[in-house]
C-alpha cells in the first residue's frame, strides 16, 4: 500500500525557539523519500520522527541560506555512514555550487553511496521523470537565487462500475481491457474516465511572484512559508518572504486542496493567528499551521 505523506522536521525560520527547529520536510511518496530544505538540526529531528538515511531518495534545497541547508553536511555523512543502497540525488541552485561543496566535505568521512548532483539553474524546469512523479523546479523571488519544487503524478485512468456492466465486461477482462487498451470493440475510453494525478508543491523563502502561482496551481497539498502575520506585509516584501493572507490567496486562487503553513518567524508566540489570517483571507480547503513533528497526509484522490 503506498504512502504519502509529509513528514514535518522543523517549522522555524532563521532562528530555533524551544520549540520549533529549523527547516526540514521529507515527503514520502509511494516508498521513496525527498528530503525539503534540511536545517541544522535535522539529523536529530529524523531520529525522533521515525525517519533514517535509507528513506532518502533525494534531497531538494530552495537556497543556500543556513536555516534551509547548513543540516546537508550531517544528512549526507549519515547517508555514508549508513552505507545507505540505493542511489541519492541533490538538487540545489546551481548558484550555490560553492556553498553544497563546502557543506558535502565540511568535514573528513568516508564516502560510500553514490551522491549524483542535479543542480538546478534559470527559470527551473524538470528535474527528473519516474514512473510515480515528474519532479520540476520554478524560479522564485528572494535575495539569493531561490527555487520552489513540485511533483506531479502521471494522469491514470478510473473504471467506471456501470459503464463495464453495461458493455458486459467483468472479472479478468476488466484487466486484459487495461493492459490491451480494447476488448471486443469496446475502449478505455468507453468505460472510464481520466483519474488526474496528485500534485504536491513546496514553497519557501519568496516574494509573490509567477512562480509560486505556478507552482501552487492545482495541488492537492501546497507547503508553503508564511514567515510573518499581514501586519509586517512590508517588512515580509523587503526580505522576500510571504504572510499569511497572501500564502493563502496564493493557495485559494490555485485551487490547492490542503494547504501547509510553516517557516514562522520567532516574533510571533500565537500560531493560531496564522491560520486566522488564512481564513480570512479566504481559503477555505483544508489547512494545517504545521509543528514539528507533525504528520500530515496527502489527500486522498477526488
Amino acid at each position: 500500500m503506498s504512502v504519502r505523506e509529509l513528514v514535518v522536521l522543523g517549522t522555524a525560520s532563521q532562528v530555533p525557539t524551544r520549540h520549533r527547529n529549523q527547516n526540514g520536510y521529507l515527503l514520502r511518496w509511494d516508498g521513496e523519500g525527498i528530503l525539503f530544505d534540511p536545517g541544522e538540526g535535522t539529523q536529530r529531528q529524523m531520529l525522533r520522527a521515525g525517519v533514517a538515511a535509507h528513506d532518502l531518495n533525494r534531497l531538494c534545497v530552495t537556497h543556500f541560506h543556513g536555516d534551509h541547508s547548513l543540516g546537508l553536511a550531517g544528512v549526507i555523512q549519515r547517508i555514508n555512514l549508513d552505507r545507505v543502497p540505493h542511489p541519492v540525488t541533490a538538487h540545489y541552485p546551481r548558484s550555490g555550487q560553492r556553498f553544497f561543496d563546502r557543506l558535502r566535505y565540511a568535514t573528513a568521512y568516508r564516502e560510500s553511496v553514490a551522491l549524483a548532483e542535479q543542480p538546478v539553474s534559470g527559470e527551473g524546469g524538470v528535474l527528473a521523470e519516474t514512473p510515480s512523479y515528474t519532479l520540476d523546479a520554478r524560479r522564485l523571488s528572494h535575495p539569493v537565487e531561490s527555487y520552489g519544487y513540485r511533483l506531479v503524478e502521471p494522469d491514470g485512468r478510473r473504471m467506471l462500475p456501470e459503464l463495464l456492466a453495461e458493455h458486459g465486461i467483468r472479472g479478468p477482462d476488466v484487466g486484459l481491457l487495461q493492459r490491451e487498451g480494447s476488448l471486443r470493440g469496446v475502449t478505455l475510453d468507453d468505460v472510464s474516465e481520466v483519474r488526474r494525478g496528485q500534485r504536491f508543491a513546496f514553497v519557501m523563502d519568496t516574494r509573490l511572484c509567477d512562480g509560486v502561482n505556478e507552482l501552487a496551481d492545482g495541488c492537492d497539498m501546497l507547503v508553503i512559508e508564511s514567515t510573518f502575520l499581514d501586519g509586517d506585509h512590508q517588512l515580509a516584501s523587503d526580505h522576500g518572504h510571504l504572510t499569511a493572507g497572501q500564502a493563502a490567496r496564493v493557495a485559494a486562487g490555485g485551487g490547492v486542496r490542503h494547504l501547509v503553513l510553516t517557516h514562522f518567524s520567532q516574533r510571533y508566540s500565537d500560531p493560531e493567528e496564522f491560520e486566522r489570517q488564512a481564513r480570512a483571507a479566504g481559503f477555505t480547503g483544508e489547512l494545517t499551521v504545521a509543528r514539528d513533528l507533525d504528520r500530515v497526509p496527502v489527500p486522498k484522490r477526488v
